[in-house]
């Protein structure tokens, strides 16, 4: 196992601008690390450096104790999952989970046990002998991941490894590999523009965005406790509302209607008296008045719903306030049909506020009284196609 540090860095391709900028993270011996955000944010370029499979323009890498700038990707003693599998069609599961360690001259004996506890690990010991092209999405997946394992490297890369499995196969797999992190204590880096699968899998996550690092937290404290209106918005499903409020008397007023928040968001929102902020809530934390136990009559919006998605164990509603669009999700089924008239009740312990101008959030309490770390500034490029150093793997 290994610690990753990345101090510094930078990554161009031309003289007008960086792919990536001063990018600076620690990823602690036997953390699984992820990396998040939407297409093009510069995660996969990030984790290509850390392979090898880009070069760094200028900064340190360190996997452990080394300096592995100018190190190709075989030296570093790393692993690497890509989405697409990359097998070998004409060798078998075994053969193809065992090339890596031939080329290293690796024992056969050697080959032969890392090969079957991998497997076993894998729930793929019945695969061995099939071909790549016997098997489902998911379980070349599995003989992927299997031949990192087999390498017993310092660290695990893997770029977006569930992209190209259905919905039930990417829990499945999911789980896997967080009971392969469990097992094994290797370190991982995971990219993935998934925030689903960031919040189940990583022990932190940076959070990106046009190459920038946007913060770098637990994932509770992210949910809890964004920094910005981006992360916010990124982090959860539905993701947050934001409703643009004037503060009156400490309070957001929307079209006439009050909302109190408490604690230290109140004490905060003084400092912008008399101007407009973003209002976040979370569609988990709205609820709608006249079903189940709603029956408050203080910090209601009214509006008009718009959209109803029956999902069976939850329903969710679009609601027009005041020509903002908030979205309400409900536990079961409930009977409200679009075009209705409805108030809303915020629950008024989880409210957050952005400045408008900045989108940094407006303080409204923290763990330990601090904001989620932000390691460093840095912009990227999606990274590029898979390169012909797969002996990585």
């Amino acid at each position: 196992m290994a610690e990753v540090i990345l101090e510094h860095v930078y990554k161009r391709y031309n003289s007008k601008s960086n792919a990536v900028s001063d990018f600076n993270l620690h990823i602690e011996d036997g953390e699984f690390m992820v990396f998040v955000g939407p297409s093009g944010c510069g995660k996969s370029t990030t984790l290509r450096m850390i392979a090898g499979l880009e070069d760094i323009t200028e900064g340190v890498l360190r996997i452990g104790d080394r300096v592995v700038n100018d190190m190709p990707p075989k030296d570093r003693d790393i692993a690497m999952v890509f989405q697409n599998y990359a097998l070998y069609p004409h060798m078998n599961v075994y053969e193809n989970m065992a090339f890596g360690l031939k080329l290293r001259k690796t024992p056969k004996a050697e080959i032969d046990r890392r090969v079957k506890e991998a497997a076993r690990i894998l729930q793929i010991e019945h695969l061995l002998m099939r071909k790549p092209k016997e098997l489902s999405g998911g379980q070349r997946q599995r003989v992927a991941m299997g031949r990192a394992i087999v390498r017993e490297p310092k660290v695990f890369l893997m770029d977006e490894p569930l992209s190209n499995l259905d919905a039930k196969l990417r829990v499945e797999v999911r789980s896997q590999i967080s009971q392969i992190h469990q097992r094994l204590g290797t370190t991982i880096v995971y990219v993935t523009h998934d925030q689903v699968e960031a919040m189940t899998l990583g022990n932190r996550i940076v959070v990106m965005k046009d190459g920038f690092i946007q913060q770098v937290d637990t994932p509770l404290n992210l949910y809890d406790y964004p920094r910005n209106k981006f992360v916010a918005g990124f982090i959860g499903s539905p993701s947050m509302n934001f409703i643009t409020a004037k503060v009156v008397g400490g309070q957001f007023e929307v079209a006439g209607q009050r909302i109190a928040p408490q604690g230290q968001l109140a004490q905060s929102l003084k400092a912008y008296e008399g101007k407009e902020v973003f209002m976040g809530v979370r569609p988990e934390h709205v609820r709608v008045r006249g079903l189940g136990d709603v029956s408050e009559d203080q910090n209601l919006l009214s509006g008009v719903v718009r959209v109803v998605e029956p999902l069976g164990a939850q329903t969710d509603f679009i609601v027009d306030v005041a020509d903002q669009m908030l979205t309400a999700k409900v536990d079961g089924h409930a009977a409200v049909r679009p075009g209705e008239s409805i108030q809303v009740l915020l629950d008024i312990t989880r409210l957050h506020a952005f400045d408008i101008a900045t989108e940094e959030t407006i303080d409204r309490g923290t763990p330990n009284g601090l904001l989620g770390q932000v390691d460093s500034h840095a912009t990227s490029t999606s990274g590029a196609a898979l390169s012909k150093d797969v002996n990585v793997l």
